[in-house]
């Protein structure tokens, strides 16, 4: 038996689309730039809490589904 899937909202992936990393050496960087590897280490040593961990599970998840390519005409506007 399947997991549903939880789907954002549209507001959820424009706010998606446009984050960028507050802290660490990818500061200032857009979350939807961000090393794979360094979506995977976090998946692994846990994402941080709040609303910025719910957006870097959020880009892993749309990485590992191949389909975060979806967000770039979102990014700007």
């Amino acid at each position: 038996m399947s997991e549903a899937c939880e789907v954002p909202d549209g507001q959820v992936l424009v706010e998606l689309a446009r984050a960028r990393m507050p802290f660490g050496k990818y500061a200032g960087r857009r979350l939807m730039d961000l090393p794979e590897a360094y979506l995977v280490w976090f998946s692994r040593k846990g994402f941080p809490p709040g609303k910025l961990g719910e957006q870097l599970r959020w880009m892993h998840e749309l990485r590992e589904a191949g389909v975060a390519h979806l967000l770039r005409p979102l990014r700007d506007g």
